[in-house]
């Protein structure tokens, strides 16, 4: 399975692939985040979604620290190989550390980027135990 599923990706310099994560439900876009080979063996596996983070240099699972977990139900891959969307259920309803639904909280309207969405839970609550994801 491990080749059938990487065969076609290409990865980046890095050995990268851009994951778009979109909700199932509203088909609103959640995330943006880096997959590498593991991650998305992991993702497939465990049918929840696994990222690279880059900064941390690490695999980790979404949710592991604040509970968002993201079950994924699709995992598409574009014409090109080099990026991929992942169709999920956010679990908790929130994506964002800052506590928002999507991390696509922000809209450029009259010159300057507004903040449209509403914290559903802050920072402080949901890492009041645990580091940042």
């Amino acid at each position: 399975m491990a080749n059938k599923l990487l065969d076609e990706i290409k990865w980046n310099d890095q050995g990268l692939i851009c994951a778009v994560v979109q909700d199932k439900f509203s088909l609103r876009i959640l995330m943006v985040a880096w997959m590498n080979a593991e991650a998305l063996a992991c993702t497939v596996q465990s049918g929840f979604a696994h990222y690279y983070s880059r900064s941390r240099r690490k695999l980790w699972m979404k949710g592991e620290q604040s509970g968002h977990r993201q079950k994924v139900f699709e995992i598409r891959l574009d014409c090109d190989g080099d990026a991929i969307v992942l169709l999920v259920e956010q679990q908790g309803g929130i994506a964002c550390h800052t506590g928002r639904q999507s991390c696509f909280y922000r809209v450029f309207q009259h010159q300057q980027w507004q903040i449209t969405d509403s914290v559903l839970k802050s920072e402080r609550e949901i890492y009041s135990r645990h580091s940042d994801e």
